[in-house]
């Protein structure tokens, strides 16, 4: 059986994400015939054909796409020898690439950055912040290690159904109706139902989307003038009376609530799911266990 070079995957990857071999060359510092004639040594070994080339670039074929698959575990196998070596030999050091959304930037973020650096002071560790969907290819596409992430009860689950990544579920943050104080409105939880014919603030992409379904499952279509998924923006602009909005626990955790603004919390079936993805293997990584391990010490602030 030929053997498979870890450099071959990186190339197939790179081809498959840059679409043609002369940025994949430029993606890994190579030149383009270098990597042209690393293709057609591997296909020819291989006995099968890796990449079609066309007059507008290139794509794996089937046998391309199996080999690329397999590039983030066999990268995320070699770090954790690296690192399980450099343990070995008395070093404590590594890198891990932590990516977040909003909310969780002010809430969950700082407490696992703060107990990295207490419990792993050898490593470093930065942070990008980013919704589900972009922070979730970052992760497939190697350039962060750990994703913070949600996910709501109507809504797609982006990392759920790939075989190339692992979500864990962290807990689940409960939503809440944001509006104008009103002396005569009921208490308990909020009926959406009542504000069928209010003005809406939608947040996110796929905040709007879960609001959208939300109203649907309560039998109406809310009419959303405004967007922006700064939280502070939100609860301003329902103070100013120009709407309301559901905004999830975290993003009202980190937000001050003005005089003449209440928060009532909404049916614990419409909370999201946070979660936490990193590729298949990746636990196995010193630093990205240690990351995790920091991650799991946080779910005390959720649901």
């Amino acid at each position: 059986m030929e053997a498979i070079e870890p450099q071959l995957l990186r190339v197939l990857l790179a081809v498959r994400d840059g679409g043609s071999i002369s940025r994949a060359a430029a993606t890994l510092g190579y030149s383009q015939p270098a990597v042209s004639q690393l293709l057609a040594r591997a296909e020819q070994r291989l006995g099968h054909d890796l990449v079609l080339r066309g007059g507008r670039g290139a794509t794996l074929t089937e046998s391309g796409r199996v080999l690329a698959d397999h590039a983030l575990h066999v990268e995320a196998a070699l770090t954790a020898a690296r690192e399980d070596l450099d343990a070995v030999g008395g070093l404590a050091r590594g890198r891990v690439r932590v990516a977040g959304f909003p909310s969780a930037s002010s809430t969950l973020v700082p407490p696992v950055l703060a107990a990295m650096a207490s419990t792993s002071p050898g490593v470093v560790t930065s942070y990008v912040e980013a919704e589900p969907p972009e922070a979730i290819d970052l992760v497939r596409r190697g350039e962060v290690d750990v994703a913070l992430t949600f996910s709501h009860a109507f809504g797609p689950d982006d990392s759920a159904t790939d075989p190339t990544l692992t979500t864990r579920v962290l807990g689940r943050d409960p939503l809440a109706l944001v509006t104008v104080s009103a002396p005569d409105r009921p208490t308990g939880p909020a009926d959406l139902t009542a504000f069928r014919d209010a003005r809406w603030i939608g947040g996110c992409p796929r905040c709007r989307g879960h609001l959208l379904a939300s109203c649907a499952a309560s039998g109406f279509t809310p009419e959303i003038v405004l967007e922006t998924d700064n939280a502070a923006a939100v609860v301003g602009l329902v103070a100013a009376g120009l709407g309301v909005a559901l905004l999830p626990r975290l993003a009202l955790t980190a937000t001050v609530i003005p005089p003449g603004v209440t928060v009532t919390p909404a049916d614990e079936t419409l909370a999201r799911q946070v979660e936490v993805v990193v590729t298949r293997g990746a636990e196995r990584v010193p630093s990205v266990r240690a990351a995790l391990d920091a991650v799991h010490g946080v779910t005390h602030l959720l649901g």
